[in-house]
Protein backbone atom coordinates (compact mmCIF):
# COMPACT_ATOMS: atom_id res chain seq x y z
CA UNK A 1 0.00 0.00 0.00
CA UNK A 2 1.10 3.53 -0.80
CA UNK A 3 -0.14 6.68 0.93
CA UNK A 4 -0.87 9.52 -1.49
CA UNK A 5 -1.55 13.11 -0.43
CA UNK A 6 -3.53 15.39 -2.75
CA UNK A 7 -5.92 18.35 -2.81
CA UNK A 8 -9.66 17.72 -3.12
CA UNK A 9 -10.96 19.23 -6.39
CA UNK A 10 -14.09 20.47 -4.56
CA UNK A 11 -13.14 21.83 -1.13
CA UNK A 12 -9.38 22.27 -1.74
CA UNK A 13 -8.50 20.51 1.51
CA UNK A 14 -5.35 18.40 1.58
CA UNK A 15 -6.32 14.77 2.15
CA UNK A 16 -4.66 11.38 1.82
CA UNK A 17 -5.62 7.90 0.78
CA UNK A 18 -4.04 4.48 0.78
CA UNK A 19 -3.65 2.93 -2.66
CA UNK A 20 -2.99 -0.73 -3.41
CA UNK A 21 0.20 -0.80 -5.46
CA UNK A 22 -0.21 -4.47 -6.42
CA UNK A 23 -2.58 -3.45 -9.24
CA UNK A 24 -0.72 -1.59 -11.98
CA UNK A 25 -3.59 0.52 -13.35
CA UNK A 26 -6.70 1.54 -11.41
CA UNK A 27 -9.60 3.94 -11.74
CA UNK A 28 -12.32 4.29 -9.12
CA UNK A 29 -14.54 6.77 -7.29
CA UNK A 30 -13.88 7.69 -3.68
CA UNK A 31 -15.63 10.31 -1.58
CA UNK A 32 -13.62 13.16 -0.07
CA UNK A 33 -13.22 12.57 3.66
CA UNK A 34 -13.84 16.30 4.32
CA UNK A 35 -16.68 17.41 2.00
CA UNK A 36 -18.00 13.96 0.90
CA UNK A 37 -18.06 14.83 -2.83
CA UNK A 38 -17.16 11.99 -5.25
CA UNK A 39 -13.64 12.10 -6.68
CA UNK A 40 -12.53 10.11 -9.72
CA UNK A 41 -9.16 8.65 -8.78
CA UNK A 42 -6.89 7.26 -11.50
CA UNK A 43 -3.51 5.76 -10.67
CA UNK A 44 -0.78 3.88 -12.46
CA UNK A 45 2.13 1.95 -10.98
CA UNK A 46 5.27 0.61 -12.59
CA UNK A 47 7.14 -2.00 -10.56
CA UNK A 48 5.03 -1.02 -7.54
CA UNK A 49 6.10 2.65 -7.82
CA UNK A 50 3.47 5.31 -8.41
CA UNK A 51 4.06 6.94 -11.81
CA UNK A 52 0.71 8.70 -12.34
CA UNK A 53 -1.96 9.98 -9.96
CA UNK A 54 -5.05 12.01 -10.83
CA UNK A 55 -7.93 13.11 -8.61
CA UNK A 56 -10.67 14.78 -10.62
CA UNK A 57 -14.06 16.38 -10.08
CA UNK A 58 -16.79 14.20 -11.62
CA UNK A 59 -19.80 16.44 -11.08
CA UNK A 60 -21.01 18.72 -13.85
Amino acid sequence: MVEQFFTCPYCWERISMLIDNSISKQSYIEDCEVCCHPILVSVQFLNSELIDFQANNIEQ
